[in-house]
Parts: structure tokens; C-alpha cells; sequence
């Protein structure tokens, strides 16, 4: 008795820093691809043209110039309004003119390098995913509460009250407040940035609307699909941890599959004509005069976490099953 109740102190920990981890995740970068080229010189993109991945979004990752390099000696990096006061190279020589100035927006610099292929801008990926996915997180942090609440009623309250606050929150931020049509009309204005035909672009902003109707539907199904499961099997509640622990591969996942349909789905517009490719899912690639890196970040590292911590978890509790049922047994 006394060995278990460490058990459950264990998985409770377990689960509990994986939880930490999952959220931490979703605010962070979790992967990151850069672009090289000789015009672009290390001394003015250190970093390359490089973007950062979220679970909803997708962040600019280049800074602004270092200051102890040629060009951050040379240049002016921040903007110059009409409030801006006169530079005197001799007088204001030691004057930190570049401070506060951020670095080029490499997500508006990478969707023009693509367009000259016929991509679409990088905003139109994932239009249902994105803006659902902290949802999905909300889903899965209940389930995770619910996996480490005792069994019987107790677990079927967390399991239900979470459910149903998750639900709630999904159907009023998307549709009381509006933000799934703003997204649509965001999504819209993307797609039209290089290829300006508003009747396809409307089937487009359409089919998002249905497809993220159908997403939010099924995730409502699938929290009734777990209550009831969790009610009526057991071992049901070792998917309470299966499938949250799985998001590193659910990530790979999405990623590749918008690789390959950015790859694939290369419009007229472009300057020139590159046949249909995959790009670069993970290490260095070469298109044309442009190196590509494409590497997992410190999000991805946290999502590894989580994926340790709850197999560990369910390890522990399927191993409890067990021992109980060879307790009947005997």
C-alpha cells in the first residue's frame, strides 16, 4: 500500500511537469528555418532570413545588426520619421542612434523570396490549425487533471467541468466574439497578398470556416468520447496520457504535411518556374542560390518533456493494472 501511494506521488509529479512543459510550449518557438544567400551578408543577417514556428503562429527570428559588426557600425537601422532629429556623424558620433531599432521582419522578407517561386504567403498554412490549437491544449491540459484525479466521481467532475469550461470558451471566442470571422477575413487578405482572384479566395475563406466548424465539432466529440470511455473501461485513462504525450510527433506531422503542400502548390505568379518539391523538414537543403536550415528550438526540447513525463506516467499506472489484476487472480 505504502509502495503505491508513492507511485501515485510519482506519476502525480510526472504528469504535473509535463503539464508545466505542455503549456510552456505552446508560447514558445518550436522550430525554426532559415535562408542564406550571398545577398544577403552575415554581417547584416547573422542569422540568415530566419522564422520561428509556434502552435499558432509564425514569428519573425531575425535581429536587429550586431553592434560590434561592420554593417551595425555603418548603418542606421532604426526607421527615420518625420520626428526623427538630424544625425551629425561628429558631434552625435557617440550617441546609441540604433537603440530600440528591431531587425528586418524576416516572415514579410521570406514570403517575398517565395513569391518569386509562386508560394503562398507562410500566413496561409495551417488556417484551421492555428487558431484552434490552444483549444486542443485546453483539451488536453483537462485531460492531463483528469489523469491524476482519483477514479470514480471525483475524476468524472474534473474530467466534465474542465470539458465543459474548454467548450464554452471555444464556441464564445469563435463565434460570440467574432474571431473566427476576423480570422477568415485575415486568412482572405493573405492569400490575395500575390494571387488577387476573389472568387477562388472566397471558396478558400469558405472551406475554412466549414473545416474549422468540423474541427471545433469533432473536438467537442471527442471530449464525450473520453468521458464516456473514462466511465465505463478502466484503462480508458491511460489514453488521458497517450495522447497529450504525443505532440512532438503530431507536430512533425503538421509541419511536413504544410511543407509539402507549400512544395507542391506553386502558382503562375512566380518569376521563375521550380518544379514541384519538398523543402527542407529537418538539416540543410539548397534551392537555387539559397541555403536552408531547418531545425527543431527549445519549444520542441519542452514537448520532449512531455513526451518522457507521461510515458513514464502511463508506464507506472498500467503497471498498478496489472499488479491489481494478479491481486484478484491469486
Amino acid at each position: 500500500m505504502q509502495d503505491q501511494t508513492k507511485q501515485n506521488r510519482l506519476i502525480t509529479i510526472l504528469t504535473l511537469v509535463a503539464l508545466v512543459a505542455m503549456i510552456s510550449a505552446f508560447f514558445a518557438p518550436i522550430w525554426w528555418v532559415s535562408l542564406t544567400a550571398p545577398n544577403y551578408p552575415k554581417d547584416a543577417f547573422p542569422d540568415g532570413i530566419r522564422i520561428h514556428f509556434h502552435f499558432d503562429v509564425v514569428k519573425n527570428g531575425c535581429s536587429a545588426v550586431g553592434a560590434n559588426t561592420r554593417m551595425g557600425s555603418e548603418t542606421l537601422q532604426a526607421d527615420l520619421g518625420h520626428d526623427t532629429e538630424r544625425y551629425n556623424p561628429i558631434l552625435d558620433a557617440k550617441k546609441d542612434v540604433n537603440r530600440g531599432a528591431a531587425g528586418l521582419d524576416c516572415v514579410h522578407e521570406m514570403n517575398t523570396i517565395n513569391h518569386y517561386v509562386g508560394m503562398f504567403p507562410i500566413a496561409t498554412g495551417a488556417p484551421v490549425e492555428k487558431p484552434l490549437a490552444k483549444f486542443f491544449f485546453g483539451f488536453f491540459a483537462v485531460m492531463l487533471l483528469g489523469f491524476i484525479t482519483p477514479e470514480g466521481k471525483r475524476r468524472q467532475l474534473v474530467l466534465g467541468s474542465g470539458f465543459t469550461a474548454v467548450a464554452v470558451w471555444m464556441l464564445v471566442h469563435q463565434f460570440a466574439l467574432g474571431h473566427l470571422a476576423e480570422h477568415v477575413k485575415n486568412y482572405t487578405a493573405e492569400a490575395a497578398t500575390f494571387f488577387n482572384e476573389p472568387a477562388r479566395i472566397k471558396v478558400w475563406g469558405d472551406n475554412v470556416t466549414l473545416y474549422s466548424q468540423i474541427a471545433m465539432g469533432g473536438l467537442i466529440a471527442a471530449m464525450v468520447v473520453v468521458l464516456f470511455g473514462v466511465a465505463k473501461f478502466r484503462r480508458f485513462v491511460l489514453l488521458l496520457v497517450l495522447v497529450p504525450s504525443l505532440l512532438p510527433l503530431y507536430f512533425v506531422i503538421e509541419y511536413a504535411g504544410w511543407l509539402w503542400f507549400f512544395g507542391h502548390n506553386m502558382h503562375a505568379w512566380g518569376a521563375f518556374t521550380v518544379k514541384p518539391f519538398m523543402p527542407t523538414l529537418f538539416g540543410e537543403g539548397k534551392v537555387a542560390q539559397f541555403s536552408t536550415y531547418s531545425y527543431p528550438y527549445w519549444g520542441y526540447g519542452l514537448l520532449m518533456v512531455v513526451f518522457v513525463c507521461l510515458t513514464l506516467a502511463m508506464l507506472l499506472r498500467r503497471r498498478q493494472f496489472r499488479e491489481a489484476d494478479q491481486g484478484l487472480g491469486a
